[in-house]
């Protein structure tokens, strides 16, 4: 027997059924009241539920499917949340800036001073 080491007996890994999928129904609530774009929280939120309703009555692959579309339409609602409005900010910074220029250049050219010679006329 080779004892030139410790080795450890560990148990094989215990098979048991594969754990239920998440329904993510607190993030399409969240997604549905607060950040509604396009209405893809209540999308989500239809799905979430779905997703419960098939994990209960013991459908597993069922509940994978709906589970797995749920998150990705909270997904799509929350980035669509979130940078919908950096986006417009953004638009609007870069509008205001653009127009404090144009105005800084049309007030040079409104206040032009005419000189008092007229050598143009004679």
């Amino acid at each position: 027997m080779d004892t030139s080491f410790p080795r450890e007996e560990r148990p094989p890994p215990k098979r048991g059924p594969p754990p239920a999928p998440r329904d993510h129904l607190v993030w399409a609530i969240f997604n549905t009241l607060y950040m509604n774009f396009c209405c893809l929280g209540f999308v989500a939120l239809a799905f979430a539920i779905k997703a419960r309703d098939r994990k209960v009555s013991g459908d597993v692959e069922a509940a994978r499917h709906f589970s797995s579309k749920a998150r990705c339409y909270n997904a799509l609602a929350t980035a669509g949340s979130v940078l919908l409005p950096l986006l417009l900010a953004a638009l609007i910074v870069t509008g205001v800036i653009h127009l404090s220029k144009l105005a800084q250049e049309s007030v040079g050219f409104f206040t032009y001073q005419f000189s008092g010679s007229d050598d143009e006329d004679q």
